[in-house]
């Protein structure tokens, strides 16, 4: 018999509320003996922990599946329990020291018993940071509830106390682990069925959920949803956001062990101990439910004839010139013409014609504008034009100062008098200076909202962590999005503020503040249609996040990372911070670049979908956000062409574009149907 299989004869169990197991798929793999831990390995292959008769050193074993069965791979373990991949390893528990096995199947010891402060009892889970390589697990302790830990080992195994059960009575036998952000643990007891989340730095532990039987493992699924297994009660639970109630997934194991997701993230693999098996169920929790299936549309090259005029596909001294396209939008005064701002800082205009070949220079600041290839965040980042653009000739612009390091500018331009066709480079009125302390994180985003105001979009002042604390600092417009009146001057401001900004009366805010708590927003917009600000923050360590923005809202950074807690002082969920309504984690991409909403014509199955994509894996997806339920219901992805997406556009008639760097000039794309 098993460690744990001690462990729930000494509880109460009961299996009253099981349904029939054939209600349950059909087991992938049957037959294993004592399977408790599954993981995806760094191959894509599925790999399971099993054991022999408890206490028998030299009985288990790490097999891998393979077309229905499951094939030896690492033999000669002990006890292996928690099984957990970091770069081309795996590392599983093995009773009382932790083993690192390479894609051979020859298994090493990474930290021996000795290394432990205290000689281990029974360990268990195992986990790895994916950024720094520091793993984390838990020690069960004796089937009494006592001498429960949990350890971290360093990349140069070293070995420490986390957690120490004896000054945490509340934890009883700590079991699943799962990393929660580079800075927070979540933490499942086996002994009480409880669900904590121990930060690493400060070791405080708080309850997050209960009523888990003999709680066993925990994963995420890309997008944050939370999984929990029930050893006891051979019950699968989902927590769909931070806050909600617990969710019955499935039912009907004989004992649901340690858990996590396929390689498709649409499957939950789930270990059953006593049957020996490996089972997948679908990983839709009841009320969080997305539609997956990919759309039939694909990206094409658009405008496949343009030249533009005075750009050069080399510099002068011979080093290859790429064109940047970064903005694409239109001046919305029934021309339809299509206006394209490159981050060197020309603005183009051309007939919204597929085959239109002439472009005209609409504006050329590139003399005033700073851009490298090794700060790639600076440039020329803003372009809108006024809602009475066809009356006033206004237009706004947003973008690095050449001449002022570390300082963007926000500035008013107009059309020639003689030639209302292209600007007056000399009309440049400046609006906002804004100083930051390091290159990156520029944010840069200009939209006018349906109430005719103009919304900017800052980054957090750069660097990592947001060390400055600008996020969640009223007193700086840096990591907020602000909101401007245009149309009024304030004394000493070429703008006003408008009077229902959300911080006019406090004293120690800046008053041009509509919302804040943001890292670098980029990119966002207004749905044309509804009139909501849409808002894409690239995240740091692990999510990618969209958000939908409310005035006066304060969207978590720098305390919380999308749906997790960030840093020595991140918290869980409260009611004064805003969480996203997606994320998406870096397993699926790093930087995400924020779309639109389409409300075009083309393709009547995307209206009302939020079009966006990851700069960095090129994935493009059709998100769908259901006001009613107040949830994402669809999350589709779009065949890419494995282009980095630098941004996206929208042409008058409500056409979306996607941007991206191009040797050939061809950096324009829009969608159609696959072929």
């Amino acid at each position: 018999m098993t460690r744990l299989l001690c462990l729930a004869a000494a509880l109460v169990i009961s299996f009253s509320s099981l349904r029939a197991a054939d209600k349950l798929p059909p087991p992938l793999v049957t037959g294993m003996k004592n399977p408790e831990s599954v993981a995806v390995g760094p191959d894509g292959r599925i790999y399971v922990t099993v054991i022999g008769e408890f206490d028998r050193d030299g009985d288990g074993a790490v097999v891998v599946i393979e077309k229905g069965k499951a094939l030896p791979f690492a033999s000669g373990l002990n006890d292996p329990k928690g099984l957990a991949v970091y770069q081309q390893w795996l590392y599983t528990a093995d009773k009382d020291r932790v083993l690192r096995i390479d894609r051979k199947g020859k298994v090493e010891v990474y930290a021996a018993r000795t290394a432990f402060p205290r000689k281990p009892l029974f360990l268990n889970d195992v986990q790895v940071d994916p950024e720094s390589g520091i793993i984390y697990v838990s020690d069960s302790g004796d089937l009494k509830g006592k001498g429960g830990m949990v350890y971290r080992i360093t990349p140069n195994r070293k070995v420490s106390v986390v957690l120490d059960g004896e000054k945490h009575p509340n934890i009883k036998s700590p079991n699943g682990l799962l990393l929660d952000s580079a800075t927070h643990l979540l933490l499942l007891d086996a002994g009480t069925g409880e669900l904590h989340r121990l930060g690493l730095v400060d070791g405080k532990v708080s309850k997050i959920a209960e009523g888990f039987g003999v709680g066993d493992g925990l994963a995420f699924d890309r997008h944050g949803r939370l999984y929990l297994s029930d050893w006891q009660q051979g019950k699968v639970y989902a927590i769909g956001r931070p806050g909600d109630k617990p969710v019955l997934l499935a039912e009907g194991f004989q004992s649901a062990a340690d858990i996590c997701l396929d390689p498709t993230n649409q499957r939950l693999l789930v270990p059953d101990m006593k049957a020996g098996t490996l089972t997948a169920i679908p990983a839709q929790p009841p009320g969080y439910e997305v539609d997956v299936t990919p759309l039939a549309l694909e990206t094409s090259v658009s405008f496949p004839d343009l030249k533009w005029t005075g750009w050069k596909a080399e510099t002068a001294s011979g080093l290859p010139n790429p064109l940047r396209p970064l903005v694409l939008t239109h001046a919305g005064d029934g021309s339809n013409r299509v206006f394209v701002a490159t981050q060197h800082g020309v603005i183009y205009h051309f007939a919204n014609d597929q085959k239109a070949k002439d472009t005209q220079v609409f504006l050329d600041i590139s003399s005033k504008v700073r851009y490298s290839d090794k700060e790639n965040e600076e440039g020329f980042l803003g372009l809108a034009f006024h809602p009475r653009f066809k009356t006033n000739g206004e237009f706004f612009v947003f973008y690095t100062d050449k001449k002022a390091r570390l300082e963007n500018v926000v500035c008013r331009y107009r059309v020639r008098k003689d030639n209302p066709a292209v600007a007056d480079p000399d009309s440049e009125e400046e609006l906002l200076r804004i100083k930051r302390p390091f290159w990156n994180h520029d944010g840069g985003t200009l939209c006018f909202g349906p109430e005719g105001y103009l919304y900017v979009a800052l980054g957090d002042g750069g660097l990592a962590n947001d060390p400055y604390g600008n996020g969640q600092k009223l007193s700086s417009i840096l990591g907020k999005i602000l909101r401007l009146d245009v149309d009024r001057k304030d004394k000493g401001k070429n703008y006003a503020i408008p009077a229902d900004n959300p911080f006019v009366e406090r004293k120690e805010a800046a008053p041009e503040i509509w919302c804040y708590g943001l890292r670098n927003v980029w990119r966002m917009s207004f749905d044309r249609k509804t009139g909501q600000l849409w808002a894409a923050d690239v995240g740091q360590n692990l999510w990618e996040e969209i958000n939908l923005i409310r005035k006066g809202g304060n969207y978590g950074w720098n305390l919380r990372e999308a749906l997790h807690p960030f840093g020595a002082q991140g918290v869980g969920p409260r009611p004064d911070l805003l969480d996203p309504i997606w994320e998406y984690h870096h397993d699926i991409g790093k930087s995400i670049t924020g779309g639109h909403v389409y409300r075009g014509k083309q393709f009547p199955e995307l209206d009302g979908h939020y079009l966006y994509a990851d700069y960095v894996t090129a994935k493009i997806w059709a998100l769908r956000y259901d006001d009613g339920k107040k949830r994402v219901v669809a999350n589709r992805p779009i065949r890419d062409r494995s282009l980095p997406i630098l941004s996206f556009g929208e042409d008058e008639q409500g056409e979306v574009y996607l941007l991206t760097y191009s040797p050939t000039g061809q950096g324009i794309y829009r969608l159609q149907r696959q072929k």
